[in-house]
């Protein structure tokens, strides 16, 4: 299997031998499924908290003797009952929404992603990403280059979610250049994950010899 690396210009530079373990297997949506739902769970900020009818206040004193008034018997007013006692089977932040996901279900699940993306033909490779300053009118222009070739047309005209740029290595002037354009995120390629590429249209990689490299070292580790 081989893929088009492009230069920074958009124009295709070399060509790349993708290993089969990575950008060659079969769908499967079930470990997918799995893996990005426990990521999603993971991710989870737990701040809903309501109080039990043992931490309201007030409350210690009987309202009113238990017979000989007309009214409903009652014990305490925080009862679950009353305006302003406790809340029964309510959200409570002391809950652990965190799933375990194996680094072998994990890393199987990333290349299954990249499998089905390459197939899709929603993966560029690019050789070098590199900017004098940081401007945001170079990544824009960058991005319109792009977009003229086969397959990555909507890079530009995407709203949301367009596509998501893994590098190298984080350099200043390339991140505080893309920093500005909302429908493009940028990362580095060590921290690429599941969850975020099926949140993108396309995905941009730089340098894809040293990242394809760093891909086979994590799926060995992970083994």
């Amino acid at each position: 299997m081989e893929a088009k690396v492009y230069n920074q210009k958009g124009v295709e530079a070399s060509k790349i031998a993708l290993p089969e373990k990575i950008f060659g297997l079969p769908w499967n949506a079930d470990l997918v499924h799995q893996v990005v739902t426990s990521m999603r769970s993971d991710a989870r900020v737990n701040l809903a908290h309501t109080k039990t009818r043992g931490e309201v206040s007030g409350g210690g004193k009987k309202p009113w003797k238990q017979k000989g008034t007309g009214q409903a018997r009652h014990g305490s007013t925080r009862s679950p009952i009353w305006v302003g006692g406790g809340v029964t089977h309510g959200p409570r932040n002391e809950k652990d929404y965190s799933r375990k996901v194996n680094r072998r279900m994990k890393a199987k699940a990333l290349f299954t992603i990249l499998s089905q993306k390459m197939r899709d033909g929603e993966i560029l490779f690019i050789e070098n990403l590199t900017f004098t300053a940081p401007k945001t009118k170079d990544a824009l222009s960058l991005m319109k280059t792009w977009s003229q070739i086969k397959g990555f047309e909507k890079m530009v005209s995407k709203k949301r979610n367009a596509a998501l740029i893994n590098i190298w290595s984080e350099g200043d002037a390339v991140k505080k250049s893309f920093n500005n354009i909302g429908n493009i995120e940028l990362d580095e390629v060590r921290n690429l994950n599941p969850l975020d590429i099926l949140n993108f249209k396309y995905l941009v990689i730089e340098k894809p010899e040293e990242s394809i490299k760093f891909m086979e070292n994590k799926m060995a580790t992970a083994k």
